[in-house]
């Protein structure tokens, strides 16, 4: 084709020149003479006007032509790449997860992988301890809630869940089961069960409210039915028919889910005080909780004078003339022990024998935890391993904490190129993905979903595939995926607005190539034929993930690559951010240029090319450009030149750096409100190693395991491992050594150290993965690597467990100075990896 075009272009020229106009000679010219030039002055008229528009036509081709080309540059940002979908285009391919509790950020809630889902969820209170007006109502995960313990206990991912929840007077248990059958997703019951936490409180009441609402822009039905339209009163008295104002059920039809029944259940009627109900709209979901609170009332009972708080009934806009609510709440308030149960049932579930509760519930839920149990053992072997009762209960319990956080969602992204003046929407897209948090980070974010499948992968490599495949399919036509997904008006809600916007010259690191090389290293018959055709449909979008990758962040030299997003002209940050790499303020090169060499990008991009060869070898397809690639990269000589210092025996990154960088405040201007510090360099930087920090990065050749098991480097680095003044600790290595300038060193005013000092649970999994495989090579630090591996391992298991005993939680990062959990809770995201270290799983 290409070939063909030059051809034609040659023709034409030829041509053109064939039809040019003569050249017009001067009357004095003889017809032998030479040529002269003509001015315009003997060019006639109409030529010369000719040649104006000709010129006028080509600026102005060239003026439209380039606007539409920017127009062009602007819509890359937000265009889809046209490769195949990867996920599948149906939820009802996994009916097995049709259903679920996808909904992480709040305390209970039932959701179905839909666009536009029926939403429930749970809230509670206790009546009897409101203070000054404050109800103290508990709904979204929140660490000011200042709960003792949350989470799930045993969850599968499919079938069941069972959470505990530890509020300060009670305790709930909440559970659920799915059941297949019809054609919209089947059935589903959930069980509150609430006791008092100390006996004087057994008697006193709680008032739980579960509600039923659709997603964001959802349309659909959902009609209340009391219970008193459905009961004989006749022979009630006041008090008594107090008791059911409340709904029986609720009736609703949706296009995705047909018409369905929700019904709700009282164990022990002897205990319920009072029920009510709401009936009334709203605008988004996630205002659901004001909502509610808007229709509280204080009733007050005639005959009985009894006060409760109490939801008021039908509550409808005057101007809503279909009068359609979207929005429905039934409350129970009830004596302590309390149990609620909520059935829902499809009505294109023909035969499904006994409702789904009481006895029934019991026995399929006693059936379903036997089998979790057994899974759990088979796959992680800690009962062989010699771990005990207790410390299989964490395990089994931070497993699910993980699988439990599973959500999914549905929405755009706000995203900004440079081409772009202002933010535009990506496409509408779902997501089904677990989050770091369900307290602070309740949704997707690239580089931690990749730690978090390593775990979940072991599971079941089903769920597994089909979150990466979400995932991929989120991927731009430039091969850029968003790093961070807040989808839809929840999501939102729960994100300051200046770290909405996507960057897309800003690219977390690429930690599935992880999960998909842990995957690969077993043997190829263990591969399934779904398994297969799933790498199948991904290839394409590997090859354009790995290429924006390879392409968009390289650096100046072959076999150097930097991340972008860095700020080239801080005036209040210590150390530029680097958030695309995931270590965000772990020191870089002090001042920004075009020249950095990062070490861990660079790792991370040999990583992608070793598993893209793996995956082309499998799949048929051919590698060879990425194998190449991974030699050239993991050659330890080209290593060494572009990253190892000499002077400091140590692997660094490489830029403009100076080590005496400060931060001040500027001198107060009288009447002035104090100026924030900024920052000050003391010494001009040089083009140099950035060698003064030693780190989590320092030790990404080993992590990615491109040493050469007889490399000199590599037993520097495991001598400098054991270092107290370095990373080593009893608790876990710490992020940034001791000896470091920044080390524990705020990177402004008003942001404190993050990746400067604090234990992640993260980077010292995959320290430990590789100190295992160099303790299985042959080499001379083979020794040295075994002692390592046994006792990291062991310092971080003893300290995660400690804490967890100690706070209830599993936490976001760990004190190197005495071990203690800190940031957020509970965060069994990437810190759930300690189960693969008790298993000792590492492929």
């Amino acid at each position: 084709m290409t070939g063909g075009n030059k051809k034609l272009h040659v023709v034409n020229a030829s041509e053109s020149k064939k039809v040019r106009p003569k050249v017009l000679k001067s009357t004095s010219d003889s017809s032998n003479g030479p040529t002269q030039g003509v001015s315009s002055a003997n060019v006639p008229r109409e030529q010369h006007n000719g040649s104006l528009y000709t010129g006028f036509g080509v600026v102005a081709i060239s003026v439209v032509s380039w606007f539409v080309y920017q127009g062009y540059l602007e819509t890359r940002v937000n265009s889809p790449l046209t490769e195949n979908k990867v996920a599948f285009p149906s939820s009802h391919d996994f009916p097995e997860r049709y259903w679920g509790s996808f909904r992480p950020g709040v305390y209970f809630g039932m959701k179905s992988r839909d666009t536009h889902s029926l939403l429930a969820g749970l809230m509670w209170f206790m009546p009897d301890i409101t203070a000054a007006g404050n109800l103290n109502l508990r709904h979204l995960c929140d660490q000011g809630d200042n709960l003792e313990q949350y989470g799930w206990k045993e969850h599968d991912g499919k079938n069941f869940g069972v959470q505990v929840i530890v509020d300060k007077f009670i305790q709930l248990e909440t559970s659920f089961i799915t059941k297949l059958g019809g054609n919209h997703g089947g059935d589903w019951t959930a069980r509150i069960e609430v006791e008092p936490r100390m006996k004087e409180l057994v008697g006193q009441q709680v008032t739980l409210f579960f509600y039923l609402t659709l997603d964001d822009n959802g349309k659909g039905l959902l009609q209340p039915v009391k219970m008193i339209d459905n009961m004989d009163t006749s022979g009630m008295d006041t008090n008594e028919s107090v008791k059911f104002l409340g709904l029986s059920a609720v009736h609703g039809h949706t296009e995705k889910l047909g018409d369905f029944r929700v019904s709700f259940h009282h164990a022990n009627q002897h205990s319920v005080v009072h029920t009510a109900f709401l009936s009334t709209t709203v605008a988004n979901p996630h205002l659901v909780k004001d909502a509610l609170q808007s229709g509280l009332r204080l009733m007050e009972d005639k005959k009985s004078k009894e006060r409760h708080i109490s939801l008021a009934g039908v509550l409808l806009p005057k101007e809503d003339k279909l009068k359609q609510p979207n929005f429905v709440v039934h409350q129970v308030t009830g004596k302590l022990p309390l149990q609620l149960e909520i059935v829902y049932e499809s009505n294109s579930f023909v035969e499904r024998g006994a409702m789904l509760r009481g006895e029934v519930y019991d026995a399929l839920l006693q059936k379903y935890r036997k089998e979790f149990r057994m899974q759990f053992e088979s796959k992680f072997r800690l009962s062989e391993k010699g771990f005990s009762e207790e410390e299989q209960d964490f395990a089994r319990s931070a497993m699910s904490n993980l699988v439990g956080g599973i959500g999914y969602f549905y929405g755009s992204s706000k995203v900004q190129s440079i081409h772009n003046k202002e933010p535009v929407p990506y496409w509408n897209a779902p997501l089904y993905t677990a989050v770091p948090s369900r307290s602070f980070f309740p949704r997707g974010f690239l580089w931690d979903e990749g730690f978090h499948n390593l775990i979940i992968s072991q599971w079941d490599r089903e769920i597994s595939f089909d979150i990466m495949a979400h995932w991929f399919d989120l991927m731009n036509v430039e091969g850029w995926i968003p790093r961070e997904q807040i989808l839809g008006s929840e999501a939102r809600a729960r994100v300051p607005d200046e770290f909405v916007v996507q960057k897309n010259n800003q690219g977390n690191p690429p930690t599935f190539f992880l999960v998909l090389d842990a995957m690969l290293k077993r043997p190829v018959r263990d591969i399934s034929t779904v398994e297969l055709e799933q790498l199948n449909r991904m290839w394409p979008r590997l090859v354009a993930w790995y290429n924006w990758f390879n392409t968009s962040l390289h650096g100046p030299e072959p076999g150097t690559y930097y991340w972008r997003g860095r700020d080239t002209a801080p005036s209040r940050e210590l150390n530029p951010k680097s958030l695309s790499s995931g270590l965000d303020d772990y020191p870089r090169a002090s001042h920004p240029t075009l020249s950095e060499r990062h070490l861990d990008l660079r790792c991370w991009i040999t990583l992608a090319a070793k598993v893209m060869a793996s995956i082309a070898d499998i799949i048929g397809r051919d590698g060879r450009k990425y194998h190449e690639t991974f030699v050239f990269l993991s050659n330890n000589e080209l290593l060494n030149a572009q990253h190892w210092s000499e002077k400091a025996k140590r692997y660094a990154d490489f830029g403009l750096h100076s080590s005496n960088v400060t931060l001040r405040r500027p001198k107060n201007i009288p009447g002035q409100p104090k100026p924030d510090k900024v920052r000050w360099v003391l010494e001009e930087p040089t083009p140099r190693f950035v060698d003064d920090t030693f780190g989590y990065v320092s030790l990404f050749p080993l992590i990615i395991e491109i040493l050469q098991p007889d490399s000199p480097q590599l037993g520097q680095l495991l001598l400098d491992l054991r270092n107290p003044n370095l990373l080593w600790t009893k608790y876990g290595l710490r992020s940034l050594s001791k000896t470091s300038p920044m080390y524990n060193k705020r990177n402004t005013e008003h942001d404190p150290p993050y990746w400067r000092g604090p234990i992640w649970i993260n980077i010292n999994y995959l320290v430990v993965r590789a100190l295992h495989h160099y303790s299985v090579v042959e080499g001379p630090h083979q020794t040295r690597a075994l002692l390592l591996y046994n006792e990291l391992r062991e310092n971080l298991i003893s300290n995660v467990l400690r804490e967890y005993r100690k706070t209830g939680y599993i936490w976001e990062q760990y004190s190197d100075a005495n071990g203690a959990g800190q940031g957020c809770r509970p965060f069994t995201g990437w810190s759930t990896l300690v189960l693969l270290l008790m298993s000792e799983t590492y492929v």
